[in-house]
């Protein structure tokens, strides 16, 4: 999947950005990003709940809590994370770097990072870095920024939408990374998402959680849900002092904040590490939301199955077997179907009785596959998108440290 093309990105009033090369890991390698937020826009954030959460996160949310934020100070390279004591010392004085030349407070400026987990902050190159990023700050450095997230990702990751609310033109823009450890739980990966918009506090909060729900949170390459997983949505609120939505008006502002995160989410399945298919895994007619999501993450993490694909195998059985392990109670197998495509693998519970292997191989050649599961038991219905699991994808993770 190519990247947004940078001209394609709608302006965000307000919102400046920058990246420079600061030799954390690699020489000549981007990977120090400054993003500037005006004053008085809202700011909200959902961060990884995994317990063993990096030091970044932790002080990021702590950050959050006290004072309304100017800047994002993001790292690759290394996570900071396993890092005790030290790695949130080692973060708070790239705050007070940051906040001693924007000339405001420490508690404004967020942490972030993403990169080898365990070992110490390289703080020296990052506190050289920060003047060159400061001073390069500007309006259309977007795909620079998207760029200098990045670490075994292969492309930078843009979205943007304009809306029309009440006669007002809304950009909508943002940017992401992540190609591995990725089970969202809210979040896997890092993503900043932008509007022009002014929107209050607790709106911004709630308006965020969905569209993750429906986007990062419905994504997996390898269910490792990550230590430094987080997601920002800033209202500038330049584009006017606009605070509260009447009902469709807000319906239609969600739905374009969860087209963009969408967009983000799913390319990043799209340069899954090692990933040579896009897997979209629907399940439907199920008793709740919670029976729905099992069943797909059963089968979109299912090793058997993610090698399956990868070998264009139409190893049905693969399939079916998820499906049973997935935990669902009291579960009538003859009330199953499944598809591959549009063809159909499994009716009443057994193999169907048209189904031939060819018609199965044919939807396995696909760069792009569909599975759908009925479960024939309710009326929800969920989907998540996923990539195989490639030789490739051993091979990166083999040599990550090296």
């Amino acid at each position: 999947m190519a990247a947004q093309p940078e001209s394609d990105t709608a302006k965000v009033d307000g919102v400046r950005l920058s990246a420079v090369a600061s030799g954390v890991r690699y020489a000549d390698r981007l990977d120090l990003v400054l993003i500037e937020i005006p004053k008085n826009a809202s700011v909200a954030g959902v961060f990884t709940q995994n317990a063993f959460c990096a030091a970044p996160v932790q002080i990021a949310r702590q950050h959050l809590r006290v004072n309304t934020p100017r800047y994002f100070l993001i790292n690759t390279g290394n996570a900071n994370a396993g890092t005790g004591e030290a790695g949130l010392l080692d973060a708070l004085r790239c705050c007070q770097s940051m906040a001693d030349i924007a000339c405001v407070k420490p508690e404004q400026i967020l942490p972030f990072s993403t990169g080898v987990i365990g070992e110490p902050l390289p703080v020296d190159p990052i506190l050289l870095g920060i003047p060159c990023a400061f001073s390069g700050l500007k309006e259309g450095s977007w795909f620079d920024a998207a760029t200098g997230i990045m670490t075994t990702d292969t492309q930078p990751k843009l979205a943007s939408k304009t809306v029309e609310i009440s006669g007002r033109e809304v950009a909508i823009s943002g940017i992401a990374k992540g190609a591995g450890m990725i089970k969202p739980n809210m979040a896997t990966m890092l993503a900043f998402v932008f509007t022009d918009l002014g929107i209050d506090q607790s709106d911004l909060n709630g308006l965020l959680q969905e569209s993750v729900s429906q986007s990062f949170n419905r994504i997996t390459v390898d269910g490792d849900t990550s230590t430094n997983d987080a997601c920002m949505l800033v209202a500038t609120g330049k584009l006017d002092n606009y605070s509260t939505f009447e009902d469709a008006e807000r319906a239609t502002f969600q739905q374009a904040l969860t087209d963009v995160c969408r967009e983000l989410a799913m390319a990043i399945i799209k340069d899954a590490e090692g990933g040579t298919k896009f897997v979209t895994v629907r399940v439907e007619n199920g008793l709740d939301q919670q029976e729905c999501l099992a069943v797909a993450y059963t089968i979109a993490e299912s090793p058997l199955v993610k090698t399956a694909l990868y070998a264009a195998d139409p190893n049905w059985g693969r399939i079916l077997a998820a499906v049973g392990r997935a935990g669902v109670k009291d579960f009538d197998l003859s009330a199953l179907t499944i598809y591959l495509g549009d063809v159909c693998l499994v009716a009443a519970g057994e193999l169907a009785p048209d189904y031939t292997e060819a018609r199965g191989q044919a939807q396995m050649d696909e760069d792009e596959i569909n599975i759908s599961i009925d479960l024939g038991r309710g009326s929800h219905a969920e989907t998540v998108w996923t990539s195989d699991l490639s030789l490739d994808y051993v091979r990166i993770n083999a040599d990550y440290r090296t």
